[in-house]
């Protein structure tokens, strides 16, 4: 969709502005030289352009030609430093993005996208469940990490999140929904871990996504009877793997089938 018509593109970053307005900017005084809109369009274009130093790439086209892409594509008047844009972002929660989630489905469907590319032979779509990383160090770590603890008494500091994706065989593209963060729980003394965030990520948003009619898959993390009950609870249908030896209750009832 990002790379298509370019009356997409400009409906897509309209949303993204619209996103950006419920941004907090939590400066005082005079210290208000860059916009939040500036910050957060120029963090966004450093994804959309896949450039790893694209900031100081443009910066260095501005100089030269005295034009660059941030403005261009994306309206962007004045190119924050890297330190800035940490600065001005690192108080936004993830959540204030989240109704780009609604914006964009909406648009898909409108479009015909979704029925025509990602609904199945069997009348439903299909969500994948799964985690992932997105920083780890040994060194550096802040309250909301998670810890994995090594056998040399090594430990990584981690960040990691469900990211829940409609997909279709046949096709490497996917649709994006909401993620569920794995960190630190109020109340919780226990690590959180990707089931859990999984189950509040049906809590969260199963009312939204099952009555697409939607069936969840998963690798065999997935494949217990608490998560199972959530899910049909919540309207959905569910498809995952087990890993077969170790899962006793499965080989019974294989037994008693067979």
């Amino acid at each position: 969709v990002m790379g298509g018509e370019g009356g997409v593109f400009t409906t897509l970053l309209g949303y993204l502005e619209k996103a950006i307005k419920s941004f907090p900017d939590r400066r005082r005084g005079n210290n208000c030289h860059y916009t939040i809109r500036d910050a957060a369009l120029s963090a966004f274009s450093v994804f959309h352009i896949q450039f790893p130093s694209f900031l100081s790439h443009q910066k260095m086209m501005q100089e030269s030609k005295g034009n660059n892409n941030a403005r261009t594509l994306f309206g962007v008047h004045e190119i924050p430093t890297d330190t800035h844009i940490r600065n001005l972002l690192d108080p936004v929660l993830p959540e204030c993005c989240f109704p780009l989630f609604t914006y964009v489905h909406t648009l898909l469907s409108e479009r015909g996208t979704f029925e025509a590319e990602y609904r199945t032979v069997l009348d439903t779509y299909l969500i994948a469940l799964d985690g992932t990383w997105f920083h780890s160090s040994e060194q550096i770590h802040c309250d909301e990490c998670s810890v994995k603890e090594h056998r040399d008494g090594r430990r990584t500091y981690f960040h990691s999140a469900i990211t829940p994706v409609f997909v279709r065989a046949g096709t490497n593209r996917v649709i994006a929904a909401e993620p569920e963060f794995i960190g630190p729980q109020d109340g919780k003394t226990k690590q959180d871990c990707e089931i859990n965030a999984a189950k509040r990520w049906i809590a969260g948003f199963g009312g939204k996504y099952a009555e697409m009619g939607v069936t969840l898959l998963g690798d065999d993390l997935y494949s217990r009877q608490p998560f199972c009950e959530d899910a049909c609870a919540a309207g959905f249908h569910y498809l995952l793997t087990t890993e077969v030896l170790a899962n006793r209750q499965v080989r019974e009832e294989q037994k008693s089938i067979l």
